[in-house]
């Protein structure tokens, strides 16, 4: 009888421990897409602030249309790509790409005094970066919950887990190789 107790007892616990891995696998999941939802979220109003941005500066700047004409197919693009987990290296591919080109639309409003001084223009830029800075912050929650379960997926016993319930981790969102070299401050002064 006491020995039928202590296997009871003994299989409670495992079950126990199981469901408390199987549950936390579950909540590190959710924290993850969670994190994706808010850089997409973060991203559509990026998405809809382009537009503005490229109608202002399009009156000032005929020769950087082949620019803006990139940025708009980029932004139909990735406005074109669902918000699920499945799509987050395609998200991520775009998300680099639309940020070097609207660098490089900032470069060149740097260099039209009349669109750098105009109030539309200038508000519209602030809230860009405003923008930037927002998608910025989210990249760093979801890279946060990214790693939680990357870590789940790879470390024993919630490893074994995670295989049986087939789930893995994905990738980081990263700064490009361009994005990490040092601002030529000379590029703003021309």
């Amino acid at each position: 009888m006491t020995s039928t107790i202590i296997i009871a007892v003994a299989a409670l616990v495992v079950v126990f421990w199981a469901y408390g891995i199987y549950v936390s696998l579950i909540q590190k999941r959710n924290k993850m897409q969670e994190a994706f939802s808010s850089i997409d979220v973060q991203l559509k109003k990026r998405y809809d602030l382009i537009p503005n941005l490229l109608t202002i500066a399009q009156k000032f700047m005929d020769h950087e249309r082949g620019l803006m004409e990139e940025v708009t197919k980029l932004r139909t693009q990735a406005m074109g790509i669902g918000s699920g987990i499945e799509n987050i290296d395609r998200k991520i591919a775009l998300d680099s790409e639309i940020s070097k080109k609207m660098g490089q639309i900032m470069v060149a409003v740097e260099n039209y005094p009349q669109l750098k001084s105009d109030q539309t223009m200038v508000t519209a830029m602030q809230t860009y970066n405003e923008v930037e800075e927002h998608i910025a912050a989210a990249r760093r929650f979801y890279n946060s919950a990214a790693l939680e379960l990357k870590n789940a997926v790879e470390i024993f016993p919630s490893s074994l887990f995670a295989r049986l319930m087939n789930i893995k981790s994905t990738d980081f969102f990263k700064a490009e190789e361009k994005e990490r070299q040092a601002v030529n401050a000379a590029d703003f002064l021309k």
